[in-house]
């Protein structure tokens, strides 16, 4: 059975720095490309930043130069590095892999 488990997201002051991790289980995560993606109150999920098994990254445009993606297949989790937070990123973050989504952490950009 595949699990995805999401961490590190909180309350965090515009010009912040959180970074969100997703656990994988259950599964050949060095063979998966991996996203995250994000769910704002009001609107549709929309895609932040992905990951190919090769590596390869996409960003949104409304993350790039501000947020990085990355893996570590040793520890079967991905990351997402976001630097420069604004309040326009407050949202309900998911990591996703094929069909598969995790349950979410929560970032709150206020001050």
């Amino acid at each position: 059975q595949v699990q995805l488990e999401e961490s590190g997201g909180g309350l965090v002051q515009p010009g912040g720095s959180l970074r969100l991790s997703c656990a994988v289980s259950g599964m050949l995560f060095s063979a998966n490309a991996m996203g995250w993606y994000r769910q704002a109150p009001g609107k549709q999920r929309e895609l932040v930043a992905y990951i190919m098994s090769d590596t390869t990254t996409t960003y949104a445009n409304s993350v790039k130069g501000r947020f990085t993606i990355s893996r570590d297949n040793a520890k079967n989790t991905v990351y997402l590095q976001m630097n420069n937070l604004k309040p326009e990123d407050t949202a309900l973050y998911y990591c996703r892999v094929s069909s598969l989504w995790g349950q979410g952490t929560q970032v709150t950009v206020s001050s």
